[in-house]
């Protein structure tokens, strides 16, 4: 029933209805907004606490850095756990612990580095800001044409600007140097972190203080043993490469090589598994070689063959199976002097190349001589594909002693090195060179170098066998004098006797090094030159070989016959037939 009352003029049902429809209205409004800011609120709190609780972390993309080869990784305690290599990729995140700046490695784990341990670019991950030479070395202008700037010397200080070559243990292979505003590269593996390890010499077991004993250095002009370097080095075995044990092998001059066949099938029926093939002769180059023609040009016009041909004949040597062995002699080339006459030994009073022993010997000291040889045989190995490389000539000229007294002579010793210093250091320089290509390297040395001192050449045993991969000695019978070690006997008649001697004091030799060179050793296959005139027919090839394995020199031997006669190394078939070795063992 619908109430109305009025009074007068005035409606006051409708007045009613009037007044509760404005104040739901206005209540509507109040709480509606009331519950939009409730709710306005509410999502700003979740939005905040999701801001601050389960927000994704933000990472940047960089490397481990370090000054060493390791980073530390700790956890939240910084606490130690774990490490990795520097130059290892990772993405991290800002962290701070007690104010101090770390970043977190992006893992379901915290772990921790260093600040200084991350950086975002890969050319920075090397930290070390100096380092010391620990072993005489050289600097190389660039890496790809590998020229040699200077040698560095032991206890020498580089500041380092850079590096090439980081493996995945963090280990740099170059560091990129500044030493007396020249800046190149150095292999790393010769440069230690303190002038203290820098100065000290390998001597595990007194074997450096060894070296130092009275008589090691006489009155000769070699130098002194104390001044070489015997840390040891892991010798290689290149998978791809591997050299027989034994080697027993063949001598080829650069004219028997331009047709092997011969030889290939003379062999076939021995137990020759080897041959040594001639590179470069003193006045003998064996192939014309760009090497010559950019570094020698009269030794590239006197080649006796063909790069094609030479090349073809070498080949047909390794399809046979044989390990082949490529001969270069360094320090006595009377061509290349010819072209260069002020990379010679030199007269003091003409200032002109030294003729000795009727030819010009550049001299050890250059380091453009070095690059040079070096130059030529790692050429052999790319081009040639040789498995190994002999350095034959690895020493300054014999009998020069009145000479240098007499000051005759001049070595143009630019950087004040002794002679032994310049051999060894070259064959360092080789080695590293030719391991880079994973061929071996070898060197030839006089048989007087089986004793305890430095000779006047510069070959001091102990510091050639320790560098190089095979060290091959030359004790030619008829080279001793007739009563050698006492014998009353000339002693080329007695081989055996006289070669089993000689080789107890190579192995005093190689045991006063803890990494020392395989033993292959140069036998004479020539009729001796001195009364008495002995032939040496198979029983003198055989009873060399013999003494030289009785001694405990069981790595193989080479022939030498410069003039790599056939039919000679047909008459001595016999003794090429024998496996020395496995009697032995």
């Amino acid at each position: 029933m619908n109430i109305i009352y009025n009074y007068g003029n005035i409606n006051y049902g409708d007045c009613m209805k009037e007044w509760i429809k404005k104040t739901w209205e206005l209540n509507a409004v109040k709480y509606g907004m009331l519950a939009f800011l409730s709710v306005l609120c509410g999502f700003l709190i979740w939005f905040l606490l999701t801001l601050f609780f389960f927000q994704e972390e933000v990472y940047i993309a960089g490397y481990l850095a370090s000054d060493t080869f390791e980073i530390s990784i700790y956890d939240e305690d910084l606490s130690l756990v774990s490490t990795e290599y520097r130059g290892k990729e990772v993405n991290v995140s800002e962290c701070y612990i007690d104010d101090v700046l770390y970043y977190k490695l992006e893992n379901d784990t915290l772990l921790l580095i260093d600040a200084s341990s991350f950086v975002e670019d890969i050319n920075n991950v090397v930290l070390e800001n100096e380092l010391y030479v620990r072993t005489d070395t050289i600097v190389y202008d660039n890496l790809e044409d590998r020229n040699i700037l200077i040698p560095i010397k032991k206890e020498d200080t580089l500041e380092i600007i850079g590096y090439a070559n980081l493996n995945e243990f963090g280990e740099v292979e170059y560091y990129k140097i500044r030493i007396d505003e020249i800046e190149g590269f150095v292999r790393a593996k010769y440069l230690v972190r303190t002038s203290e390890e820098a100065m000290a010499n390998y001597d595990e077991e007194g074997k450096y203080l060894s070296h130092l004993e009275e008589g090691r250095v006489k009155w000769f002009s070699g130098g002194s043993p104390s001044n070489l370097d015997y840390y040891p080095e892991d010798k290689p075995y290149f998978e791809d490469n591997v050299m027989p044990d034994p080697v027993y092998s063949w001598y080829l001059n650069g004219a028997a090589i331009a047709n092997v066949i011969p030889y290939i099938e003379l062999a076939e029926n021995t137990l020759i598994n080897a041959f040594v093939v001639d590179i470069k002769d003193n006045q003998v180059p064996a192939y014309d070689s760009p090497v010559y023609e950019k570094w020698s040009p009269t030794n590239y016009a006197h080649a006796l063959n063909t790069t094609e041909d030479y090349k073809e004949e070498v080949q047909k040597l390794k399809d046979a199976g044989y390990y082949v062995i490529g001969r270069i002699t360094l320090f006595k080339d009377e061509y290349y002097i010819e072209d260069h006459p002020e990379n010679a030994i030199l007269g003091t009073i003409s200032g002109e190349p030294y003729k000795h022993h009727g030819t010009y010997w550049p001299t050890p000291y250059n380091r453009e001589v070095w690059q040079y040889n070096v130059e030529l045989a790692k050429e052999a190995v790319l081009e040639m594909g040789f498995d190994e490389i002999q350095f034959d000539y690895v020493r300054f000229p014999d009998l020069t002693q009145s000479l240098e007294a007499d000051g005759i002579l001049d070595f143009q010793n630019t950087y004040n090195e002794e002679k032994a210093e310049a051999i060894q250091n070259f064959l360092m320089y080789a080695r590293d060179e030719l391991h880079d290509l994973g061929v071996y390297v070898s060197a030839d040395v006089f048989g007087e170098s089986a004793n305890d001192y430095v000779t006047a050449y510069g070959q001091y045993w102990p510091a050639i066998s320790n560098v190089v991969d095979v060290i091959s000695a030359m004790p030619y019978p008829d080279h001793f004098n007739m009563y050698e070690f006492g014998y009353s006997e000339p002693v080329w008649t007695i081989p055996y006797d006289l070669l089993k001697t000689w080789g107890g004091y190579v192995m005093e030799r190689q045991s006063e090094i803890d990494s020392p060179a395989k033993l292959r050793t140069w036998i004479q296959n020539y009729n001796s030159t001195k009364e008495p005139f002995v032939t040496y027919d198979a029983s003198k090839i055989e009873d060399q070989v013999r003494g030289l394995f009785d001694a405990g020199l069981t790595d193989g031997y080479i022939t030498w016959l410069a003039s790599s006669n056939y039919s000679k190394y047909a008459s001595c078939l016999a003794a090429y037939k024998i496996e020395y070795k496995k009697e032995e063992e």
